[in-house]
């Protein structure tokens, strides 16, 4: 499981993204793109049931969120 108190950095085929898991909300993570196009750029992921994952879910769910990422604008269409 990966532990989510402070919000941590994963680097997924040559993108960063800061990982924040609300403790309230286990299951629940919200990630930004820090290498995307706008720093505020990210998305949501939560797992079912909400329990927390590990490391490889979270990259697993950063790669399906890319697969999706138009690659001439940066952002999802």
């Amino acid at each position: 499981m990966v532990a989510t108190d402070e919000p941590f950095r994963i680097s997924v085929d040559g993108e960063e993204f800061e990982v924040r898991q609300p403790q309230d909300s286990p299951g629940t993570y919200h990630f930004t793109w820090l290498t995307g196009p706008d720093p505020q750029y990210g998305f949501g992921f939560r797992s079912h049931p909400p329990v927390r994952v590990d490391r490889a879910e979270l990259e697993e769910a950063v790669r399906e969120f890319l697969s999706q990422v138009d690659t001439g604008t940066g952002f999802i269409e």
